[in-house]
């Protein structure tokens, strides 16, 4: 495991977030540095993860796999254990729909008792590139206001619409319904040590993209990672989702993602924000909502990060390319005259793409 301190070339890079938004960060991440940290929420209920959960009472386990698989080494080990570990079983039986790499961080966790050493064990074997941490190393759950639901509400909101409490990531990133805001419970928990930690020695710090209110904002709402997202030295990068998720970002606009973790960290401030060119109908828009929670000198970066559509070269999907996504960072990074180490990227061409944004 190569140790994330900024030794192996590149600047310390440490990206929160959980799920296939982490995934495509940490992909485009290691092609810029080897000193990467990945900070992954913990507070899924659904599917294998949400099973383990109960069962064993272990961190949900499905985000954090996923990420150790983005940082696994590219060489033959690190390629076929990466595909171990994601390889999820068929059948009816008991372990239908499990991944094996989350049956074996459950296993690391009871046998050594202590979530963050199971997650060093399998970064070992994967020969990984850098280290991946939780976010909190108790199973957290989600709760949201909610409007839009009908009559049946626990309040009403500022706008006078009735608005329902809903609980658990899976509940809360389907709603039909729109959210209006989200807490986790426990109330205040405890956040991992280590990932404070890497967040307070890092040089570039990424939020985003992923599920907004499920994977990306309840990194700001631990309060010991918050303050410490809020007063490190390093910078930060928000990456916008490339279109609204249908459930909990329904009809949003690129815009409003920014405005709702303004609402929810209101004292930080970011360096960069990057946004899919195509997927921004009114950069003006963007810009305004921006400018509000830039840091001096700050600025919307707008790329092509969208990947290629397989069935239309010429179009895109909602999903970030990993390469392209790389080249943005390393234009944002190399914009900053080299304080992280990071070298200049190429650009990449543009694509004709439809625009997912209502």
């Amino acid at each position: 495991m190569t140790p994330p301190d900024g030794t192996a070339g590149g600047p310390v890079a440490v990206a929160l977030g959980g799920g296939h938004g982490l995934h495509a960060t940490l992909s485009a991440l290691r092609r810029l540095t080897d000193a990467v940290t990945a900070v992954v929420t913990v507070a899924d209920d659904g599917g294998s993860s949400g099973r383990l959960r109960r069962e064993l009472g272990v961190l949900p386990p499905g985000d954090l796999r996923m990420a150790l698989a983005a940082l696994a080494a590219d060489d033959h080990s690190g390629r076929r254990w990466g595909e171990l570990v994601q390889h999820r079983f068929g059948g009816t039986g008991a372990l239908a729909g499990h991944a094996v790499g989350n049956l074996v961080l459950a296993g690391l966790m009871e046998v050594l008792g202590d979530p963050v050493a199971a997650l060093d064990e399998v970064a070992a074997l994967l020969g990984l590139r850098g280290r991946v941490l939780p976010m909190s190393c108790d199973p957290l759950d989600i709760e949201a206001e909610v409007t839009g639901l009908g009559t049946t509400g626990t309040g009403v909101t500022g706008s006078g619409a009735p608005a329902a409490l809903i609980r658990g990531q899976v509940a809360v990133a389907s709603t039909p319904g729109r959210v209006q805001r989200v807490w986790l419970r426990p109330e205040r928990p405890r956040a991992c040590p280590e990932a404070v930690e890497a967040v307070r020695q890092a040089d570039v710090l990424l939020l985003g993209p992923g599920s907004w209110f499920t994977s990306v904002l309840p990194h700001v709402l631990v309060p010991e990672l918050r303050e410490a997202l809020i007063t490190s030295p390093a910078r930060r990068i928000v990456v916008l989702n490339l279109a609204p998720e249908p459930g909990e970002t329904a009809g949003f606009s690129p815009e409003q993602h920014l405005a709702v973790l303004s609402q929810h960290a209101p004292a930080l401030r970011v360096d960069a924000v990057i946004a899919d060119v195509a997927a921004v109908p009114v950069p003006e828009r963007l810009h305004r909502t921006a400018a509000a929670m830039l840091a001096p000198g700050g600025r919307v970066h707008l790329a092509p990060v969208a990947a290629a559509d397989p069935a239309d070269p010429d179009m895109t999907v909602p999903r970030h390319d990993p390469k392209a996504l790389a080249e943005a960072l390393g234009a944002v990074l190399a914009e900053w005259d080299g304080d992280t180490g990071a070298g200049a990227a190429t650009g990449g061409a543009e694509r004709r793409r439809s625009n997912p944004w209502p």
